[in-house]
């Protein structure tokens, strides 16, 4: 009898009544959440990977405070019933539910970032992770303040068009630069350039790609300078990466011989020098083409593969060196260019 005693007379001091609640409604929360805590833990301990960690670490306090404020609103403003409390309270609640969604969005976001920036030799990965995180905080901030906006009943209307209008004007302020980092980002997924790829543009630059930044790409030219391309620019252009589909390269070397020279002799001394070469590879097997009569020289390629284009330089020059002394050592005329001119006398006697 005494405890029912105690109960109405509680009851009838509503403040207290509801201070108790509220105390016993937290106690009751922080239990739930410890106990799902060990419950959730043992088995996100079963799973491979630390995403599901990472959540339920990030998420746990934020959760126990929502259950008490939804406990509160269902339970004790309605005895209150006091509008102003209760608009604070689903305020509240609105702020604790973006919370949680931010912080699972930085786990995923984060977990994505790291096996994307494993794959990648760029530092655009370093700059993006970090914009990205800042861009999705904003943007749940943003639709969590609307929402509270919504409970107070202001009208949101003026504020999304201002939103809009602002958005615009951002975009074309900053068209150069978004239109930059998307071009980087685009090159990076595509995989259409990678650090260390070397590369010819489709305005005649090439060299080996340094590195591939947030707004930028550096490539290193053959002769030791640096070209700073923007990602827009260099998104639109044709490139021409050796590199891709594979590091294997075709060395054409074109030579000519003199008329009445046997193109059969030619070809064996030549694809005999071709095979002896360390460098060259034997498949597909070099050979010699006789690609054309010219004004003074039957003209030939000698074409060969290698298994590397960072090797086609050195192997080009010494071929070019080895074939030259091949032919002088059999005796094959190398002609010099010749120009047959007939003058035609017209003085009249």
């Amino acid at each position: 009898m005494a405890i029912i005693e105690i109960i109405n007379y509680i009851k009838s001091v509503k403040l207290l009544y509801v201070i108790v609640l509220l105390v016993l409604f937290y106690l009751g929360s922080r239990l739930f959440s410890w106990i799902a805590g060990k419950t959730i833990h043992a088995l996100v301990k079963k799973t491979k990977t630390e995403i599901d960690d990472k959540i339920i670490k990030g998420i746990h306090t934020p959760i126990t405070w929502l259950l008490s404020f939804i406990a509160a609103r269902v339970f004790i403003l309605p005895l209150l019933d006091v509008q102003i409390l209760s608009r604070i309270n689903d305020s509240i609640i609105i702020a604790f539910i973006t919370l949680i969604v931010i912080r699972i969005a930085d786990v995923f976001i984060e977990e994505w970032g790291i096996k994307w920036a494993a794959k990648t030799k760029s530092t655009i990965d370093d700059a993006l992770i970090p914009l990205f995180h800042k861009f999705s905080r904003i943007g749940f901030a943003i639709i969590g303040f609307i929402l509270i906006l919504h409970v107070w009943h202001v009208n949101i209307t003026p504020f999304l068009a201002s939103l809009g209008v602002a958005g615009i004007v951002l975009a074309f302020a900053l068209q150069s630069t978004l239109g930059n980092i998307f071009g980087g980002i685009s090159m990076i997924l595509d995989k259409n350039v990678s650090v260390g790829d070397t590369i010819k543009l489709g305005s005649g630059e090439s060299g080996v790609v340094e590195d591939v930044g947030i707004r930028s790409t550096k490539v290193r030219s053959f002769d030791n300078e640096i070209y700073i391309i923007p990602n827009g620019k260099l998104a639109d252009t044709i490139i021409q990466n050796y590199a891709q589909p594979d590091i294997s390269e075709r060395i054409v070397i074109d030579f000519g011989v003199a008329y009445g020279t046997s193109p059969e002799k030619v070809r064996k001394i030549v694809v005999d020098v071709m095979k002896k070469h360390k460098d060259v590879m034997k498949k597909p097997e070099p050979r010699v083409v006789f690609a054309e009569m010219g004004d003074f020289t039957l003209k030939l390629q000698a074409i060969c593969w290698v298994d590397s284009y960072k090797k086609r330089f050195d192997v080009k020059t010494s071929l070019v060196e080895n074939i030259y002394n091949a032919l002088n050592k059999n005796k094959i005329e190398i002609p010099f260019p010749t120009q047959t001119v007939y003058v035609k006398n017209s003085i009249k006697k």
